[in-house]
């Protein structure tokens, strides 16, 4: 989104002499008001879609071009590389990070590290489709989230395996941009897991100047085990929850990218809304009470290579703590 802001110039008068067989002549030009466009946006969502083509055995085909809309119901045929949707779902971003969910059966939330603080999403694998696996001028998807959540999505962990979106009878997003935040919403209609079988909302948000990605979900049914989590690499968990405070946080600090190189992790989350805390192969996990009540948790990324960025397990911990307080404090971020 871009704003524009009016600028009003003097009356410029600029005076010609010439001489010609004596006489005199004068040209007067005059410059008034002009606007000039001023980018003051720091958030952005979008999702991106081929049109024109055909499906062919779940892969879509035809027109190379993507085109922005506001609103879609994912197409039955859709799946994992299917090459339909830009970087394979939803995306949305601040002036420090970027995030993608994988808008198919994997649901997971991949993180795009930035190197610079302006917006990008939009020119993300625009000249090839999985372009941004490579550095970029402004970056590239620093995450692998293979069989894992990624970092705070949604899936039901079930007799020590997270499912995820497998069985759905329709997924639609739409997508929101307004001065300070933006983000997307999914309704998942008919997720089924385990013999029961609800409707799902979620709800991603991003404020300017953050890391953080704000989640809201509801469910249609009070289920247990719905779970979120963050995606294990093999490097350093700790978490911080005390008895007096009404949140807490799991995070994860390390070398943990594709680079490789060091990247944050964390899900901070109100302890009313959890029933356990745990971990299975491939994510550590928290598991939501049953309720058909919003609950709402936050999540972020913090890369190395992030601008002015958090270089240090020690910084990380100390961002983290910061927020907390500041969570506790407020009751929202």
């Amino acid at each position: 989104m871009k704003k524009y802001s009016l600028i009003t110039s003097l009356l410029l008068l600029i005076l010609f002499t010439a001489c010609k067989e004596g006489n005199k002549k004068e040209t007067t030009i005059a410059v008034s008001k002009q606007e000039v466009l001023v980018d003051t946006t720091k958030t952005y969502a979008e999702i991106s879609v081929k049109q024109g083509g055909e499906w062919v055995n779940r892969v879509y085909q035809g027109d190379s071009t993507f085109h922005n809309v506001s609103e879609l119901v994912v197409p039955q045929e859709h799946t994992d590389h299917s090459f339909y949707i830009r970087y394979e779902g939803p995306g949305w971003e601040s002036n420090k990070v970027g995030y993608r969910l994988y808008l198919d059966w994997r649901n997971a939330i991949d993180v795009f590290g930035k190197v610079t603080d302006s917006l990008i999403l939009d020119r993300v694998g625009q000249d090839n489709f999985d372009s941004y696996h490579e550095m970029n001028p402004w970056g590239m998807d620093i995450l692998k989230v293979g069989k894992g959540l990624g970092v705070g999505s949604v899936g039901r962990y079930i007799n020590k395996e997270v499912l995820h979106f497998n069985n759905v009878d329709t997924t639609s997003v739409t997508v929101n941009n307004d001065a300070n935040a933006s983000g997307i919403t999914i309704n998942y209609t008919g997720w089924e897991t385990a013999g029961d079988k609800i409707d799902l909302t979620s709800t991603l948000s991003i404020q300017k100047d953050s890391r953080i990605t704000s989640h809201t979900i509801q469910s249609s049914m009070a289920i247990d085990n719905i779970c979120t989590g963050i995606v294990k690499h093999g490097v350093e968990y700790f978490s911080n929850q005390t008895e007096k405070n009404d949140w807490g946080y799991i995070a994860t600090y390390g070398e943990q990218t594709l680079v490789p190189d060091n990247l944050g992790m964390a899900i901070f989350y109100q302890k009313s809304t959890i029933a356990n805390i745990t971990e299975w192969e491939h994510d550590h996990l928290l598991l939501f009470k049953p309720s058909t009540a919003p609950i709402t948790y936050y999540f972020l990324g913090a890369w190395e290579k992030e601008l002015n960025g958090i270089t240090t397990k020690e910084a990380f911990i100390t961002y983290l703590d910061t927020t907390l307080e500041e969570l506790n404090a407020k009751g929202t971020l």
